[in-house]
């Protein structure tokens, strides 16, 4: 039976617990889960491991955590088609990195641009954790021998070292047991940027709320916040070519085609020449008849705690005997001791 699932098609993918969900986190991953799992199977993990690298983030990860799941399912995650779990209530992933950890050169790690980015000025006092961050997100996606991994931009350094490892591990043993994972990169705003600033990523972290749509922003916050997005002076564009070079126009525009999943062509054809006002009254419509929707559900869903943690719990059941089928496995293939 599990078996049947170990397949090529299986797709594996996760966000961090770290509080306050936005457009970007649905754009870039949650919405394009919905449509991954009708054709394939599909685990969604809450990878909360990964979330503790940053201290900060701990302090409200039980919340931050049962939020992450309110929304998977309030944006149309099946329980009953993907398996939704917590990272760390399978210890399989823990294993799994210590085991990669020592397939993995230190030269392949120094090479990774978020640790740099993440540490700053401050490297010497980072965490060791955030360092070799990249290789528990190789065993995340490798525990379940996933075939896709649906990636943004920014994370596809991870999964190419994520194809190394398997690479390495497979080789130095002389098996093919881990598959090589392929990327999906789908959708327009696979990087959703700021309302604010066109370059900078939509964030979280950005002490103005107003650079992001939040999943949990009611109707009239969506309004506000479209209406100050910025724009610039001159009219909308009449060609796609011409959006290159007006960072915060194109970001605006890659949501109006993710949202509304009309074609970039006719869109520009309905726009081009016009003011803004006019496109951002649609955009509000479009990502709030969405979000204020999700919002409304994820509300619901976290008003009945425990109904999302059996939800988790049997999603983590399911996920663990995955993954103790291959840690069994890896153990023989490694040659430890099994008693």
């Amino acid at each position: 039976m599990v078996e049947k699932k170990l397949d090529k098609g299986l797709v594996f993918s996760g966000v961090q617990p770290t509080g306050n969900l936005h457009l970007g986190n649905y754009l870039g991953a949650i919405k394009n889960w919905v449509n991954l799992q009708k054709e394939k199977s599909c685990i969604f993990c809450i990878v909360d491991l990964h979330a503790i690298t940053v201290a900060e983030n701990r302090f409200k990860l039980k919340e931050n955590t049962l939020e992450v799941a309110a929304a998977y399912i309030s944006s149309g995650i099946d329980p009953q088609k993907s398996k939704i779990f917590i990272q760390s209530n399978v210890s399989g992933h823990s294993e799994l990195a210590w085991i990669l950890s020592c397939h993995t050169p230190i030269g392949w790690l120094n090479r990774m641009t978020q640790f740099k980015d993440k540490a700053g000025k401050n490297k010497e006092k980072a965490p060791l954790g955030l360092y070799s961050y990249p290789v528990l997100m190789a065993a995340d996606i490798l525990l379940y021998k996933s075939g896709y991994v649906p990636v943004g931009e920014d994370q596809k350094q991870h999964l190419e070292l994520s194809r190394d490892i398997a690479q390495s591990f497979n080789r130095f043993h002389d098996v093919d047991f881990f598959p090589i994972p392929e990327p999906l990169i789908m959708g327009l705003a696979t990087r959703v940027m700021s309302l604010k600033d066109g370059t900078k990523k939509m964030s979280k972290s950005d002490p103005s709320d107003y650079s992001r749509i939040n999943m949990t922003d009611n109707t009239d916050e969506i309004r506000k916040k479209i209406q100050k997005a910025k724009t610039d002076s001159l009219p909308f564009p009449d060609s796609s070519e011409n959006l290159e070079s007006r960072p915060e126009i194109n970001n605006l525009f890659n949501i109006f085609c993710s949202m509304s999943e009309m074609n970039r062509d006719k869109v520009i054809e309905e726009y081009s020449g016009k003011d803004f006002k006019k496109f951002k009254e649609d955009l509000f419509e479009i990502i709030s008849n969405e979000i204020s929707k999700v919002s409304v559900e994820m509300q619901k869903l976290l008003s009945d705690k425990g109904y999302l943690e059996d939800l988790l719990k049997v999603g983590a059941e399911e996920a663990r005997e995955i993954a103790e089928n291959n840690i069994r496995e890896i153990k023989k293939i490694i040659n430890f001791y099994n008693l």
